[in-house]
């Protein structure tokens, strides 16, 4: 026999139904009466005719699209090659750094310093270094500053993933390493079977955070010299003096890290309510 609920379940469910509209239908108002305060106090300050004209020119915007288009492909790679190897960097140092035993101290002690060296230091002067200092150096086979650019962002990044990576491998409670080994795993069967894939589930979220940085980061190679898509804003702006071109770089990166920004939160939450589900 189908189950028919009580007329007080009716009612309660309802009840909440209608507190749920509400509350959709007072948000979406704040919202419209708050965007609708904000354009009149921006359209209506003395010099919004200038600043319209200056960064906000659709024949502008239409004239240096493709460009910037063009541009923004090679910063998708960037941002692939990246990420990965980014990735992949942080994953080695911090397993270096979460070694045991004093054999090891040399070992640790670099990727400490190395750590601590690109965590401090801006990524801008690290680009210079490696495009610009590297070149200087007049050494047979030295790769193009695209690489050299990328070389710095990965190694910068490397940095910081390290140190997420570090912490999610000593949240893994040492009870764990010490079951693996008694089942006869090593110590790099039980990091590998183990320790790292909980650690890695455990950090998701800031390594996606991270990547999201990463993302609007790739934009300063522009400095090194390759025509991305900032390079190409920044001649649209010096042929026409409009900075409209910017404007639209800064769009198109927006719509790029969109996709990103929603899987990151997509984990965020679920990580969240696994762990609530936990406890």
């Amino acid at each position: 026999m189908k189950h028919q609920p009580s007329t007080r379940q009716l009612e309660r469910i309802a009840y909440r139904r209608g507190r749920a509209i509400r509350s959709v239908l007072l948000a979406a108002a704040s919202t419209a009466v708050v965007g609708t305060a904000l354009a009149l106090g921006v359209t209506g300050a003395p010099g919004w005719d200038r600043v319209k004209t200056s960064f906000f020119d659709p024949d502008a915007a239409v004239k240096y699209l493709p460009d910037i288009l063009e541009g923004l492909w090679l910063n998708l790679k960037l941002l692939v090659v990246c990420a990965t190897l980014a990735l992949s960097l942080g994953l080695i140092i911090a397993v270096l750094r979460t070694l045991r035993g004093p054999v090891f101290f040399p070992v640790r002690a670099l990727a400490t310093g190395y750590t601590y060296s690109f965590r401090g230091l801006p990524l801008i002067i690290v680009i210079y270094l490696f495009a610009f200092g590297i070149p200087g150096l007049r050494l047979q086979g030295t790769p193009d500053v695209l690489w050299l650019g990328a070389a710095a962002i990965i190694v910068t990044y490397g940095a910081y993933l390290a140190e997420v990576f570090r912490a999610g491998i000593e949240s893994v409670h040492p009870s764990q390493i010490a079951a693996a080994r008694s089942l006869g795993l090593s110590y790099r069967q039980a990091m590998r079977h183990v320790v790292l894939p909980q650690a890695i589930r455990r950090v998701s979220p800031p390594l996606l955070n991270d990547t999201v940085a990463l993302q609007k980061d790739v934009g300063l190679i522009s400095l090194a010299g390759p025509i991305d898509a900032i390079r190409a804003a920044q001649i649209g702006v010096a042929q026409d003096a409009n900075f409209t071109p910017y404007i639209v770089a800064g769009v198109l990166f927006v719509l790029l890290a969109l996709p990103l920004i929603a899987v990151t939160d997509w984990v965020t939450l679920r990580a969240a309510r696994r762990q609530n589900a936990g406890n």
